[in-house]
C-alpha cells in the first residue's frame, strides 16, 4: 500500500494536520472547567463545538468534491483558527456562556476534515483494489495514534503550563499542518462533474440527473447511526476520565488514562490491517460492535485506575474493527464523485455522538460523580448495535449502486479490479 505512487507526499503532511483534531474537545473542557469551575459547562461548550462539526462537515466534503480539496482547506484552516483564538479569549476574560457557545459554533464548523481527504485521496488512488480495507485499517491507525499523542499533549500544555495553552497549541498547529496538506493539490481526487458521478440507487441514478447528496445513500445513514455510537465512547471516556481523575486527585494520569484506550484502538487497527481477513467487512463492523457495546457496558464498574486503564484497553480494541469496516464499506456504498462528503458524514456522526456524549457525561459527573458519567458509553453503543443489526441488510451494495459506482470513472477495461467483497 506504501508503494502507491504519491502516498507519501500526502501522508505525512495529512499526519501533521490531523493531530490538533484530538486536542480541540479536550482542550476546550479543560480551560473551560478551569474558568468555571463546572464540567457540565464545559462539557457543553465542546458539544456545541461538536454539533456545530456534525453539521458543517459534510457541507464541506460536498464543497471539496464539487471545487477540490485545496479550495475548501486554505479558507477553512484561517477561520478555524482566528476561531479558537477568539473563543480562548473569551473563557480567560470570564465571558458569559452563552458568549462561549456562540464562538463554539465558527469554532466547530470551521474544523479541517483531513482524515476525510486523505480517505478520499486512498480511494482515489485504490479504487475497486482489496488495498482499499489496508488502507481503511492504516488511517485508523494514524487516527488512533493523534488520539494517544493529542489529549496527552493538550493536557499537559493545560496542567503544566497554562489552562489555555492546550488549545492555543490546537489553533497553531492545525494553520500549519493544514496549509501543509492543502500545498498538496497533486494528489487530491479529481473533481468530477456532470451525470457520471451521480449516486445510483433508484430514480436518482439516471444519466444527467442533479448530483444527490451520499446520505442519500441508505448503507451510509445506517453507518452514520453506528459512528454516532462511537462517538459516544469518545465523548462519555473524555470527560468521565477527566471527572474520575480529579476525583482521586491525581489529574495528570487523565491523559495516560485516554491514551491507553486510543492505544488499544491503535493495536487492533494495525492487527486488521495485517491479517488478510477471509470475511468481509460488513461482518468484521456487526462482531466488533457487539463486542464494543458488552466491554463499554463494564466501565461505570471501574473504581481504580489500574481497572479503568485495562477496561479502557479493551474498550480502544473492540473500536477499531467497526470503524475500519466502516469506512472500507463507503467504498462499495457510494460512487466515488461523493466519498469525500460520505467520508465526512461519518466523521461528522462520530462527532455529534461526542458532543451529545461530552454533555451528558458533563452533567452525569457534575451530578453523580465520574462513575454517572461513564454510562454514556453504555447507552451510545447500545442503541447502535440495535440499529445496525436491525437494518444490515442496507449495507450489502445493490448491484445498480456498484455499477454507478464504477460508472464514475468509466470503463476500465484490462486495468479493472474486483469489487471488495462486503459479506
Amino acid at each position: 500500500m506504501l508503494r502507491t505512487p504519491g502516498a507519501w507526499t500526502f501522508l505525512l503532511p495529512g499526519f501533521a494536520a490531523r493531530q490538533p483534531f484530538a486536542m480541540l474537545t479536550i482542550g476546550i473542557v479543560l480551560l473551560v472547567e478551569h474558568t468555571t469551575g463546572s464540567y457540565g459547562s464545559a462539557g457543553a461548550v465542546a458539544a456545541v463545538t461538536g454539533v456545530s462539526m456534525a453539521l458543517f462537515a459534510p457541507q464541506s466534503g460536498k464543497l471539496a468534491d464539487r471545487f477540490g480539496q485545496r479550495a475548501v482547506l486554505l479558507p477553512g484552516v484561517v477561520v478555524h483558527t482566528a476561531s479558537v483564538a477568539g473563543l480562548t479569549a473569551l473563557a480567560l476574560t470570564g465571558a458569559p456562556l452563552w458568549a462561549l457557545f456562540a464562538a463554539a459554533v465558527p469554532t466547530g464548523a470551521s474544523v479541517p476534515q483531513i482524515g476525510p481527504m486523505v480517505r478520499a485521496r486512498w480511494a482515489a488512488q485504490l479504487d475497486g483494489s482489496p488495498l482499499m480495507s489496508t488502507a481503511a485499517a492504516f488511517e485508523s491507525v494514524t487516527d488512533e495514534f493523534t488520539f494517544v499523542v493529542g489529549p496527552v499533549l493538550a493536557t499537559a500544555l493545560s496542567t503544566g503550563v497554562h489552562p489555555a495553552a492546550g488549545l492555543i497549541a490546537e489553533g497553531a498547529l492545525t494553520l500549519v499542518g493544514g496549509l501543509l496538506f492543502a500545498a498538496q493539490y497533486r494528489t487530491q481526487p479529481p473533481v468530477l462533474r456532470g451525470g457520471g458521478g451521480t449516486i445510483g440507487h433508484g430514480e436518482g441514478s439516471a444519466a444527467g440527473h442533479k448530483r444527490a447528496s451520499a446520505l442519500s445513500v441508505p448503507g451510509v445513514r445506517v453507518l452514520a447511526v453506528a459512528f454516532l455510537g462511537i462517538g459516544s465512547v469518545f465523548g462519555g471516556m473524555q470527560v468521565s476520565v477527566t471527572a474520575f481523575s480529579e476525583e482521586i486527585g491525581n489529574p495528570g494520569v487523565n491523559g495516560v488514562l485516554y491514551g491507553t484506550f486510543a492505544a488499544g484502538n491503535m493495536l487492533a487497527g494495525i492487527a486488521c490491517g495485517a491479517i488478510a481477513w477471509k470475511n468481509g467487512p460488513l461482518r468484521r463492523v456487526i462482531v466488533g460492535y457487539v463486542g464494543l457495546t458488552l466491554t463499554a457496558s463494564l466501565l461505570w464498574t471501574a473504581h481504580s485506575v489500574v481497572l479503568l486503564g485495562a477496561l479502557g484497553l479493551l474498550v480502544g480494541l473492540c473500536i477499531a474493527p467497526a470503524l475500519i469496516g466502516g469506512y472500507t464499506l463507503v467504498e462499495a456504498l457510494v460512487p466515488a464523485s461523493a466519498r469525500t462528503e460520505a467520508f465526512t458524514w461519518l466523521t461528522g456522526a462520530v462527532a455529534l455522538g461526542q458532543a451529545l456524549a461530552v454533555t451528558a457525561a458533563g452533567q452525569l459527573a457534575d451530578a453523580r460523580g465520574a462513575s454517572a458519567g461513564f454510562l454514556v458509553p453504555l447507552v451510545g453503543t447500545a442503541f447502535a448495535l440495535v440499529t445496525l443489526v436491525s437494518l444490515r441488510s442496507r449495507l450489502t451494495p445493490s448491484a445498480e449502486g456498484r455499477i454507478a459506482a464504477r460508472g464514475a470513472h468509466g470503463a476500465r477495461g484490462k486495468n479493472h479490479r474486483p469489487q471488495v467483497p462486503v459479506d
